[in-house]
């Protein structure tokens, strides 16, 4: 089992920064991508972006541009930097873990969610 702590949550002014971490409870070696997802009130969870093992990212159109994952292996942890942060932001985000193992195939881990609040 893999288990995701976030961190970082909380108010920021809108045009802010934040970063937010994922911990993870083994080596992020041995996951095969890290991603962030956000969930708004009354809307469906939607992903941010992801970052592969090899460090390659990818992100949502809704957030390229502004938004930076990064992977530090050394510390098991996935980061989230936002930037230029408006209140379409707010929302809960959730870290993402998928492993893969041969027998298993891909399994996918979720964190309890961080709140991030954009105040004007």
């Amino acid at each position: 089992q893999v288990q995701l702590v976030e961190s970082g949550g909380g108010l920021v002014q809108a045009g802010g920064s934040l970063r937010l971490s994922c911990a993870a409870s083994v080596s992020t070696f041995n996951i095969n991508r890290m991603g962030w997802y956000r969930q708004a009130p009354g809307k469906q969870r939607e992903l941010v972006g992801f970052i592969s093992k090899g460090g390659i990212t990818n992100y949502a159109d809704s957030v390229n541009g502004r938004f930076t994952i990064s992977r530090d292996n050394a510390k098991d942890t996935a980061y989230l930097q936002m930037r230029s942060l408006n209140p379409e932001a707010q929302a809960v985000y959730y870290c993402n873990a998928r492993t893969y193992d041969r027998g298993r195939g891909y399994t996918n881990y979720w964190g309890q969610g961080t709140q991030v609040t954009v105040s004007s």
